[in-house]
């Protein structure tokens, strides 16, 4: 089966609605069933308002079953029965290292491995697109996740070979092309109203507004 991700810097916004739902994995929005991870949210703030608007969208294209999942004190079986029945992963952003570390500890990674393999579509915002990634380090430019986890090793899911970089604006070209310099990764930067889709060897950038990548990064 090949693996589908939609990777995000801020939901799925009006501009990348309809790709979204041509790619469910279920043809009726209302049929797909979500699992909506909040972990990186409550790792960042104890009130973050922001999941409430991604949770709203989902609803307004008409996903009907949503179910809010923490990966912190779950178990690698407590979240294989969770997904058992989800056709969607919905991993918020938040703090990156936060959500970095209970995936590690929850057994995530490895759950949705075999999630994606039987065709379960999994959709990222800001650092939930970020740890699909080879590593994390580029939560470490511009507005600079707070490491609250003492985490060192930064390595991520490696599902994707290149780096996402989220909100990207004109103010944060100077500090990305210099990362872009000390790192040997490809990266992509997205705008609010970007994504990039990877379906299988498939890599495509969608939405609206310029196509922003440095060291080699190529659409496919």
């Amino acid at each position: 089966m090949v693996q589908t991700l939609l990777l995000t810097s801020a939901g799925i916004v009006p501009e990348i609605r309809d790709y979204f739902l041509s790619i469910l994995p279920k043809k009726r929005p209302e049929e797909n069933k979500v699992a909506f991870v909040t972990t990186a949210a409550y790792g960042e703030s104890k009130n973050p308002t922001w999941m409430e608007k991604d949770r709203q969208l989902l609803y307004g294209y008409g996903i009907k079953h949503i179910e809010d999942l923490d990966l912190k004190d779950k178990t690698q079986g407590d979240l294989e029965r969770i997904l058992a029945d989800k056709d969607i992963v919905f991993v918020n952003g938040g703090n990156t290292f936060y959500l970095l570390h209970w995936v590690r500890r929850s057994g995530f990674d490895k759950v949705l491995s075999h999630f994606l393999l039987r065709g379960g579509l999994y959709v990222g915002v800001s650092a939930g697109s970020y740890i699909v990634c080879p590593t994390i380090e580029q939560a470490t430019w511009k507005h600079q996740d707070r490491n609250r986890v003492g985490m060192i090793d930064f390595t991520a899911l490696n599902l994707v070979p290149f780096l996402i970089t989220a909100y990207f604006e004109e103010k944060y070209r100077t500090i990305v092309e210099q990362a872009a310099k000390m790192t040997d990764y490809p990266i992509v930067a997205l705008t609010d109203r970007q994504a990039i889709v990877v379906h299988g060897k498939k890599v495509q950038i969608i939405g609206e507004g310029k196509r922003e990548y440095w060291n080699g990064f190529e659409e496919r």
